[in-house]
């Protein structure tokens, strides 16, 4: 069993090329949740859907979430009735977090959902929500605490970040088969998300860290950081307001003691004997995922960099 540690956009993208080496049946996507929100009463879980969409080939490729193709009437008539509609939804999408709403209120969990909707959308990888217990990832501005999803969408990331605060993290407990998962794998894999709210949220789940230091499983993380920068989404602020360098060398700082290898972009070359020096093994690979075969080829990599690990251990 191969278990990668998922955010929404590049992990899903990463996790394409996973699939390409390894059966989907031996996948388990562990996938953050603390973006979750609740808007027009309906209960939306971004990374989920973006991870699943992407697996069963329906996501709009050209922005990374939502349903190709899809139309927006129910929101545009939303926007009409005086509903705030700062979020985009698809009215494909729409039936999606309206189904997820109906089975959460007759009393599913979350992960029973995110099973029945990756199957009834014929997708083969195992997809676990980090926690079926509410979890919700705020930033900390000068305008006081704002929930994720409003920063980066709604005020496009144009806050000044000041921290970031896992909401619930403490008392919620990993969803069924999360620390198993981890424990039994042969590999673990942390896809280029962003360490501080993507993969930094599961982490904050109790026993997610713990797991990750007991499993004999080798540990390999991709940096989502490349030339000093992300290649999407807020990870550099959120980065700096906690102290780490924005570069492949603070993804290490960030993952320290937890990876054994980590993946950095040929460009980062010259930070190896940095990288190095705390420990972790490093390969330097090409990590720009243009296409299918430059996703499959960097699940390759990592894939190579876990058996590598392995035959030191």
């Amino acid at each position: 069993m191969i278990v990668t540690l998922a955010g929404g956009v590049g992990a899903a993208r990463f996790l394409e090329g996973v699939v390409q080496v390894v059966s989907p049946e031996q996948i388990t996507a562990i996938v953050n949740t603390g973006d979750d929100i609740t808007l027009h009463g309906l209960a939306i879980s971004p990374d989920l859907d973006i991870v699943t969409y992407t697996l069963a080939g329906i996501v709009e490729e050209s922005q990374g979430w939502g349903i190709r193709g899809d139309t927006y009437n129910t929101l545009e008539m939303l926007g009409r009735l005086g509903a705030d509609t700062w979020f985009l939804l698809g009215d494909r999408d729409l039936a999606t977090h309206i189904r997820r709403t109906e089975l959460l209120r007759a009393g599913a969990t979350l992960s029973e959902v995110a099973d029945l909707i990756r199957r009834a959308l014929g997708v083969a990888v195992r997809v676990l929500p980090m926690s079926d217990d509410p979890v919700a990832t705020y930033i900390q501005t000068p305008a006081g605490r704002i929930h994720f999803e409003n920063y980066l969408v709604q005020r496009r990331a144009q806050d000044d970040v000041l921290g970031v605060v896992f909401d619930g993290a403490e008392a919620a407990r990993p969803a069924p088969g999360v620390l198993e998962a981890i424990r039994e794998a042969e590999a673990v894999l942390i896809a280029p998300s962003n360490p501080i709210v993507s993969v930094g949220t599961i982490l904050a789940v109790p026993g997610v860290r713990a797991a990750l230091e007991e499993t004999v499983a080798p540990v390999v993380a991709v940096s989502p950081i490349v030339g000093g920068a992300p290649i999407k989404g807020p990870a550099a602020p959120l980065m700096r307001a906690l102290g780490f360098e924005v570069s492949a060398y603070g993804v290490a700082i960030c993952y320290r003691d937890l990876v054994d290898v980590l993946v950095i972009d040929e460009v980062d070359a010259a930070l190896v004997p940095a990288i190095e020096s705390l420990g972790m093994g490093v390969v330097v690979a090409d990590t720009i995922m243009r296409g299918p075969a430059e996703k499959g080829a960097l699940a390759q990599v990592a894939l190579d960099a876990a058996h590598v690990a392995r035959s030191k251990s």
